[in-house]
């Protein structure tokens, strides 16, 4: 990862973060949730966002969930919050997956199931980029 934040912040693309609030739902009396256990709150971040693009970085080579996180969740979100409108998303292609350590998902698992799944009404347009060692 360190490559891609080297590289990527030398043409003014960074790391983007955003505060989460855990205001949703209910907990029985005398719960203390995690959210006011802790000291420092929970976030949700893009890998990489130039301002004034709308256009959202994530690399992944970690496990499968994560990669489907960005997709189906994570670049609506952003685009929720108004900050991007299309995303990019960099993983290993399977000969490289195969190198990693176990479970690292590839690309072309995660293309086949995506395209399974389908097109939901609140997708946006996401460029899955498979790469090789």
């Amino acid at each position: 990862m360190f490559f891609f934040k080297d590289e990527f912040h030398k043409y003014g693309w960074n790391n983007y973060s955003v505060q989460c609030d855990y205001i949703y739902g209910t907990y029985l009396d005398g719960y203390i949730s995690s959210n006011q256990r802790q000291s420092s709150k929970p976030f949700r971040d893009m890998d990489f966002l130039k301002e004034g693009k709308r256009l959202g970085i994530e690399v992944q080579f970690g496990k499968y969930a994560f990669m489907v996180y960005n997709v189906c969740a994570k670049m609506t979100i952003f685009h929720n919050l108004g900050k991007i409108d299309t995303g990019i998303e960099i993983v290993p292609v399977k000969h490289f997956a195969d190198e990693m350590s176990t479970g690292v998902s590839y690309f072309e698992q995660f293309a086949w199931d995506l395209t399974k799944r389908g097109v939901s009404n609140i997708d946006i347009p996401v460029y899955i980029i498979g790469i090789d060692a």
